[in-house]
């Protein structure tokens, strides 16, 4: 799947924490392509109201959830910084598909971080 949305393409996903050493690159760049994902499913089956997005949010937040062992593995975890990091990717992502109304817990209602 690719992604066509030009504001997504551009958007240096997870930014912070990559510029954090605290946090691995290589489980980072597994939330980078969680996030991909997301975006690209978001294109594919075009959500027409928040219900619908947020069941694709919730499902990629529950692949973050899976993350939180590689975190941990790697001397790291999904923290405070961390978490707020996550939460405001998930909201960039609901602004760019036009979903500026979308509730940023409720996009990632699932977590267990």
């Amino acid at each position: 799947m690719s992604v066509g949305n030009s504001e997504v393409t551009t958007h240096p996903f997870l930014k912070a924490l990559y510029e954090d050493d605290y946090y691995p690159d290589r489980v980072l760049d597994r939330g980078r392509q969680i996030l991909l994902r997301l975006c690209a499913r978001i294109e594919a089956e075009h959500p027409a109201d928040l219900a619908a997005l947020y069941r694709l949010t919730q499902a990629a937040t529950e692949e973050f959830n899976d993350l939180q062992t590689a975190f941990e593995e790697a001397g790291s975890e999904i923290e405070t910084v961390a978490r707020e990091a996550i939460a405001e990717e998930f909201w960039f992502v609901a602004r760019a598909y036009g979903f500026a109304d979308a509730d940023v817990e409720e996009l990632i209602a699932t977590r267990d971080w």
